[in-house]
């Protein structure tokens, strides 16, 4: 529960002790008795000063406050603390009373008069007024999860069997069994949130959750045509959520998180994607763990060290990464992400440790984008064949860009025989868009240290800062769409 603040008169700042003297005699002393105590203050100057003065300012003091009314009357004043909207403290007027007539420090106990005398009716009349005090608690942040499918909708009761060894594991040749929308009860999202909540009840102390059903898919079947049905989905939902959490599947998450990035780029609220390895009714799921710490990056503004995050991004096995720099490096392990050639945004622990430095500051207006060409595909570089032979013509089968796999900094065989760079001159001839990038996951490039890397250079072949294979696929199609858009100019901060 929030601590909660009562009033009580104490001293101001400055003004020294005993400075409260009775006024015509400025410079004398209260008397004294024989045996050197002083003798009681007196109530009768109508003050809620200790020594007969001015009144004193009131200051802010913690006092204990009774977690519910003593009975049903309505003397209480209702304060509502931080931790939600529906926690409630009462204020009584006894408390009131006593925080009014509380000493400041080690200061002398006020005196109370007799209940009715006309001492008390006096300091009623010239005592300062306290003012009540109403704490409102902030309403909890809105946010709008998106289910997308992944292992998160398998129906986990007919894709999974236990084996001799007593391990859950997906029926052979099935890839796991998907609700059908619209025509699954579990699928309809009054159920399937009620569902979730009932599984992760903790979820509600962090947000006001909505859910929608985008749609329930395999993440390999995921591509262009969900990214920008998603994409238009988060644009119309802009104004009306704090924050946002999509689940998804794991094969292609890294490549619908790049497309959102890039598509929603200065969208300035949270977009968290996330996803599982296990299903959430299943025993050891990495479920509800990805679910709650997702939701608590998302809302991280709401609540302190107060962290604005502004991008989109992948949390996944207790790290949060930028969504455009992530990739799946492990097929099984619970930390299925990375991001290689990019600090983590944030670690989950017992504390969430912010990486803020790494995390993207949004500049200039935000501009939605809705078309994405989908000709692009990625060519490796392998040492041996001749890509004439291999990949042929690829303009001529309505490819439109490629993005280039290259050795190391960006190098690549430059023997005629090898055929690279002829292939490389006749498909950049006929329009073809190429983007140089490195079978490395980690360092930058420079294809212009090599020979064969400055002749791409020189046939038109772009190149920069190293991104992801998975967003410059992405990327690819979106400068596809957008002609007058540079490949080399950084969209939310995947360059």
């Amino acid at each position: 529960m929030t601590s909660l603040c009562a009033w009580r008169p104490v001293r101001s700042a400055g003004q020294p002790q005993g400075s409260g003297r009775r006024r015509g005699a400025p410079n004398s002393r209260p008397k004294r008795h024989q045996d050197g105590t002083a003798p009681p203050a007196s109530s009768g100057s109508g003050s809620s000063s200790i020594d007969g003065g001015a009144p004193l300012p009131l200051a802010a003091v913690p006092l204990p406050l009774a977690s519910t009314p003593p009975d049903n009357s309505h003397n209480g004043i209702h304060l509502h603390s931080e931790a939600g909207a529906a926690e409630h403290v009462v204020l009584t007027a006894p408390v009131l009373e006593q925080a009014a007539l509380a000493p400041a420090g080690n200061e002398q106990q006020a005196v109370r008069a007799p209940a009715g005398s006309k001492q008390q009716a006096a300091a009623q009349r010239k005592a300062p007024a306290v003012a009540p005090i109403v704490l409102v608690a902030r309403p909890l942040p809105r946010v709008l999860l998106l289910h997308c499918g992944g292992t998160m909708g398998m129906d986990a009761a007919a894709s999974y069997v236990q084996d001799v060894e007593g391990h859950m594991v997906l029926k052979q040749g099935t890839g796991g069994m998907y609700h059908k929308p619209g025509r699954s009860e579990a699928l309809r999202p009054g159920k399937m949130l009620g569902n979730l909540l009932t599984q992760v009840p903790e979820l509600k102390s962090f947000a006001s959750l909505d859910l929608k059903v985008v749609f329930n898919l395999d993440s390999s079947n995921v591509g262009p045509k969900q990214w920008v049905q998603l994409a238009k989905l988060l644009d119309a939902q802009r104004d009306n959520y704090d924050s946002f959490l999509v689940a998804h599947g794991t094969d292609t998450l890294a490549y619908t998180a790049s497309a959102l990035s890039l598509m929603l780029a200065g969208f300035r609220k949270p977009i968290v994607v996330t996803g599982s390895q296990l299903p959430l009714a299943l025993p050891r799921s990495d479920a509800r763990q990805n679910l709650l710490d997702s939701l608590c990056c998302a809302t991280a503004s709401f609540s302190p060290p107060h962290v604005h995050l502004q991008e989109v991004a992948v949390c996944f096995g207790g790290r949060l990464l930028r969504g455009n720099r992530t990739q799946k490096t492990n097929s099984s392990a619970y930390q299925a992400f990375d991001s290689l050639n990019y600090p983590h945004l944030a670690a989950m622990g017992v504390d969430v440790e912010w990486n803020t430095r790494a995390m993207l500051n949004v500049e200039g207006v935000y501009r939605p984008r809705f078309q994405l060409d989908p000709n692009v595909m990625r060519v490796p570089i392998i040492p041996g064949p001749d890509p004439r032979a291999m990949y042929g013509d690829l303009a001529a089968r309505g490819v439109k860009g490629i993005v280039l796999e290259s050795f190391g900094v960006g190098n690549m065989p430059d023997h005629v025989d090898s055929g690279w760079l002829p292939w490389l001159k006749e498909q950049r001839r006929k329009g073809v868009m190429v983007y140089l990038s490195s079978q490395c996951a980690v360092g930058p490039l420079h294809p212009q240290l090599y020979k064969s890397g400055s002749s791409a250079l020189k046939l038109g072949v772009e190149s920069g800062p190293q991104m992801t294979p998975e967003c410059a696929v992405v990327k690819l199609m979106l400068c596809l769409a957008y002609r007058d858009l540079p490949l080399g100019m950084p969209l939310a901060g995947e360059l």
